[in-house]
């Protein structure tokens, strides 16, 4: 079993276009419900607008306590606000009340309360289901807004996917990941066999693909990239295949502009099942032949 990770150093490079395409694509060959999805961009999950998925499963996430002020035994003392460090405690007439959302869970109020009148409870802080897409299984999620712990949710997300992957037999999983640096890029890359580096040639593209690219090497995860919209700006094209070349980085493809990207996502599927003989359907092909022939694995259409 192999996993193979899409990230890129920033959000709007693509990364999901590239996914959607490789999906289909694994859809063609001997990988054939072969490959499990997992989508681990729990902040802003769009991997099942383009699969369409229909949910089998689905379960709670509970990332993690939050304080609460029982008001009957508060005597006001206000000695939780002066040691709350992220502001959460405010007084409320007579008592103390913790806003849910700035609250750190931290749990220090509960440690200081003279009374105990201040009790820690776990919170619903989104939900990650099993779904059939039209080219396989995919588990996602959906982190509620404002809440935090999206890496701990993202290592669910990968370990559902990785177990249904072990218990029946599926060849690897496919993971769209985060953008950036973070811990949800951290958990996502965690145990990966391969990364493919989607990058765009501008000034941010650039200097983010070079630290996400530091990150999978410190994880000791080998990296390929490609490049979309290469021909947008041919000097920042050249700048990354320079340092791709410089740093014996293998460069699997460049992606051109095209429309035809949008109208597919406009219409809720991969530019390479829309539009196949689009350029950009066309330069995924090759781009997924690389891929595919790098992790050692058989399906190549």
């Amino acid at each position: 079993m192999k996993q193979l990770v899409i990230l890129s150093g920033k959000g709007g490079t693509g990364k999901t276009s590239v996914t959607s395409a490789f999906a289909h694509l694994s859809s063609l060959g001997d990988l054939a419900s072969k490959v499990v999805f997992a989508d681990a961009d729990v902040d802003a999950s769009n991997l099942e607008l383009v699969l369409s998925p229909k949910n089998t499963k689905s379960e709670d996430f509970i990332g993690g306590q939050i304080a609460l002020v029982d008001a009957d035994t508060c005597t006001g003392c206000g000695i939780c606000e002066e040691v709350c460090r992220f502001d959460a405690i405010h007084e409320d007439g007579a008592v103390y009340l913790v806003d849910p959302i700035a609250c750190d869970g931290c749990a220090a109020c509960v440690y200081q309360c003279p009374v105990d009148a201040i009790t820690m409870h776990e919170q619903n802080a989104g939900k990650w289901f099993r779904s059939d897409s039209r080219y396989g299984t995919l588990f996602h999620a959906a982190l509620r807004p404002a809440h935090e712990n999206s890496g701990k949710l993202v290592t669910l997300v990968k370990q559902q996917a990785r177990l249904l992957t072990l218990d029946e037999n599926y060849d690897f999983v496919l993971v769209d990941g985060p953008p950036g640096i973070g811990c949800p890029v951290i958990s996502a890359t965690s145990g990966a066999d391969l990364a493919l580096i989607v990058s765009e040639p501008t000034a941010a593209g650039v200097h983010d693909m070079h630290r996400v690219l530091e990150t999978t090497a410190h994880f000791d995860v080998p990296a390929l990239v490609c490049i979309n919209k290469s021909d947008v700006y041919p000097k920042g094209t050249a700048e990354i295949k320079a340092f791709c070349q410089a740093q014996d980085i293998q460069m699997v493809g460049e992606i051109p502009f095209d429309v035809s990207v949008t109208e597919a996502m406009v219409q809720g599927q991969p530019v390479t099942d829309f539009l196949p003989n689009a350029p950009s359907s066309q330069a995924l092909v090759k781009i997924w032949d690389k891929v595919i022939k790098e992790m050692q694995l058989d399906g190549v259409q």
